[in-house]
C-alpha cells in the first residue's frame, strides 16, 4: 500500500472502460486537518498538527506535509513535535467534522442508495445499479471527486474495485486526492506485490509470524499451502488470509450498520484531583454523549465510565439503567455514581470517559410522570441552537465558565 504521506501514490489518469470494478471506496483525505484548513487556508501546504497542544496530548490527524516527517495520527504530542519541530498544532473542532462528515454522505448518498459509512470520513458504495445513468465505474468515480470538492472544499481518495477488499486497498493507493480502478481481471497483478501488511488484520506480531515461514509479500502468503499458515497463525485466520491473499471476498454493501456505543473521552493537561473540576468534565463529556445519541436516534441502555489514573492504571465501571436514555443530565448521574465508586480515595486522574452502551432504537413508554421531561426539553433546545449556530452556543450553567473541554470522539 502507499505510506500515509502520499509517496508511492498510483492513479488511473486515464479512463478505464471496465464495468466489474463496481465496489467504490471514498476515503476523505486527511479529513481533520483538512476541515480545520478550511478555516485557516494560508496554512495550506504547511507541515499541520490537530491536537491539544500539550506534551501529553496525542496527534488526532495530520498534513501530508507533517507526514512526511513521520507523524502520524494517535502519536504522542511530544514525540510529532520532535519528528516535526516547526509544525502548527491546532485544536480540532469535531462538530465541524460531523457537518462535513454529513455533507460528504449526502453526496454519496445521491450517487446511489447502497452506501456503507465505515466511519466519519469513509464508507463503501456499490455502484452496478447506477452505471447505466452515471457511466463507468472510473467515471462514477471521477464525478463523486469533483463533487465532493465542490460541495466542501475537501479532498477525497477513490478506490474501484469488484470487493471492498481491493477497492479499500486501492483508495489507499490513490492517495492524496487520486483515484484508482482495478478491474477484476487485473485484481492479482495488484495483489500480489503489497506487503504484508496490507492484509487486513495483520498486525505486528502476525506478520513477524508470516515473516518466520519466509513470507514477505500478498502473493508469497497466497502461494504457501494453507497448512503452514494454519500452523503459524491458526485456523481461522490462515483460512480468511488465504482468500484475501487471492483476492477472494464474498461481502457485499450493506447500507444499515448497528452502532454498539458510543463514547466521549478526555486527557487532561495535568493530573486533577479537584472534584469540581472533574465534575464539569464528567457533565460536558455526558452531554457530548446524549447529543450524538439524540442525533443518532438511539438511546442507551448501560452507562459506562473510563477512569485512567497518573500512573496510567485504568479502570472502566458500567451500570444497566432501568429506562435507557438520550438525555446527557441522566447519564452525568450516572457517571458521576459509578466515579464515586471506583475514584479510589480521590487518586489523581489523568483520564476520563464516559459511553452510551448496549444501545437501541426503541424508545422506552414513558410513565405519567417523565423524571426527565425538564432536562429533555433543555436539551432538545440546545441541539436546536447547535444546529444552527454550533456547539457551544448554549451550555448548561455547570458548565460556564470552564474551558471546552478536550474530547476524543470514539464509536
Amino acid at each position: 500500500m502507499s505510506k500515509q504521506d502520499g509517496s508511492g501514490r498510483q492513479v488511473s489518469a486515464e479512463p478505464v472502460e471496465d464495468d466489474s470494478a463496481h465496489i467504490l471506496h471514498v476515503d476523505m483525505d486527511a479529513f481533520y486537518a483538512s476541515v480545520e484548513l478550511l478555516d485557516r487556508p494560508e496554512l495550506a501546504g504547511l507541515p499541520v498538527i490537530v491536537g491539544h497542544d500539550s506534551a501529553r496530548s496525542v496527534v488526532t490527524a495530520a498534513t501530508y506535509e507533517a507526514r512526511r516527517y513521520g507523524v502520524n495520527s494517535a502519536m504522542p504530542m511530544a514525540q510529532a513535535m520532535r519528528l516535526c519541530p516547526n509544525a502548527i498544532v491546532l485544536e480540532p473542532h469535531f462538530d465541524a467534522y460531523l457537518r462535513a462528515s454529513r455533507q460528504v454522505m449526502r453526496i454519496l448518498g445521491d450517487t446511489t442508495p447502497l452506501v456503507e459509512p465505515l466511519s466519519i470520513d469513509e464508507a463503501f458504495l456499490d455502484v452496478a445499479g447506477a452505471r447505466r445513468l452515471l457511466g463507468t465505474p472510473w467515471q462514477i468515480g471521477t464525478r463523486i471527486r469533483e463533487q465532493v470538492f465542490a460541495g466542501t472544499g475537501l479532498r477525497c481518495s477513490v478506490g474501484a474495485a469488484a470487493t471492498k477488499y481491493i477497492a479499500k486497498l486501492a483508495s489507499g493507493r490513490a492517495k492524496p486526492d487520486g483515484l484508482l480502478v482495478i478491474p477484476e481481471h487485473a485484481t492479482l497483478a495488484f495483489l500480489r506485490p503489497q506487503p504484508l501488511s496490507a492484509l487486513w488484520g495483520v498486525g505486528a506480531s502476525t506478520e513477524e509470524r508470516l515473516r518466520r515461514l519466509g513470507l514477505a509479500t500478498v502473493g508469497d502468503v497466497a502461494d504457501v499451502p494453507v497448512e503452514a499458515l494454519r500452523r503459524a497463525i491458526g485456523d481461522a485466520g490462515a483460512a480468511r488470509l488465504h482468500d484475501l491473499s487471492r483476492g477472494r471476498d464474498p461481502r457485499v454493501v450493506v447500507t444499515t450498520r448497528e452502532e454498539k456505543s458510543i463514547g466521549h473521552e478526555t486527557t487532561f493537561g495535568h493530573d486533577v484531583t479537584d472534584r469540581r473540576e472533574l465534575d464539569r468534565a464528567l457533565r460536558g463529556l455526558a452531554d457530548g454523549v446524549g447529543a450524538r445519541l439524540r442525533a443518532a436516534g438511539v438511546l442507551a441502555r448501560t452507562v459506562s465510565l473510563k477512569l485512567r489514573f497518573s500512573d496510567f492504571t485504568t479502570l472502566t465501571r458500567s451500570r444497566t439503567l432501568a429506562d435507557p436514555t438520550d438525555i446527557g443530565r441522566r447519564l452525568y448521574e450516572e457517571a458521576r455514581t459509578l466515579y464515586d465508586g471506583a475514584s479510589q480515595g480521590g487518586r489523581p486522574v489523568r483520564l476520563l470517559g464516559v459511553r452510551g452502551e448496549n444501545l437501541t432504537g426503541e424508545v422506552a413508554a414513558l410513565g405519567l410522570w417523565d423524571e426527565d421531561e425538564g432536562w429533555r426539553d433543555a436539551e432538545t433546545t440546545v441541539d436546536a441552537v447547535a444546529a444552527r449556530f454550533g456547539r457551544g452556543a448554549l451550555r448548561p450553567a455547570a458548565l460556564l465558565g470552564s474551558a471546552p473541554r478536550r474530547m476524543r470522539i470514539e464509536d
